[in-house]
């Protein structure tokens, strides 16, 4: 038996509680049944709209990161390319094989590099920051970190010498 219970619902929500339970296959209890079923699996399905909204925020954010690396990236090629093009000298007819030689030597030196920093994880860009930031270390003795970075010791506060500095 299923427990039975007495809501009071507006006038017009009655009216189409009627209109749907006319139906020969529905009844006023199958009507109130399902549409709670529908509400409280809306609530379940809030909350995982809720998670599925935070996570493509997420994704939203980095997307946004890597689009604005990307876009840095080709930036400082052009720019590059740009200054590269310029400060390059033209070559005579005579010097252009031996020019492409070279060329090819220093694109394979390029290339072994390149894969040596990939392999090893190291990043250029991490090394030029590593190169740049300065530590502490730099600028301080060991003794004088260690100083640095104890807390301070208590002074002793005469009493009435508060009131001295206030009158004086």
């Amino acid at each position: 038996m299923k427990p039975r219970i007495h809501p009071y619902v507006s006038d017009i929500n009655f009216a189409r509680l009627r209109a749907l339970a006319a139906r020969p296959d529905k009844t006023e209890s199958s009507v109130v049944d399902d549409a709670l079923s529908a509400f409280f699996t809306c609530l379940k399905d809030d909350e995982r709209d809720a998670a599925i909204i935070r996570r493509l925020d997420r994704l939203t954010r980095q997307f946004d990161r890597l689009e604005r690396n990307g876009t840095v990236l080709g930036e400082t090629l052009a720019l590059f390319i740009r200054y590269f093009l310029m400060v390059t000298p033209q070559l005579a007819a005579d010097q252009l094989d031996v020019a492409r030689a070279k060329g090819d030597q220093q694109f394979d030196a390029f290339l072994e590099q390149l894969g040596r920093d990939l392999q090893s994880g190291r990043r250029l860009l991490q090394r030029a920051i590593d190169d740049v930031v300065a530590d502490e270390a730099d600028y301080f003795t060991h003794a004088e970190l260690d100083r640095l970075h104890q807390p301070a010791p208590e002074r002793a506060v005469k009493p009435g010498a508060d009131t001295e500095a206030r009158h004086a």
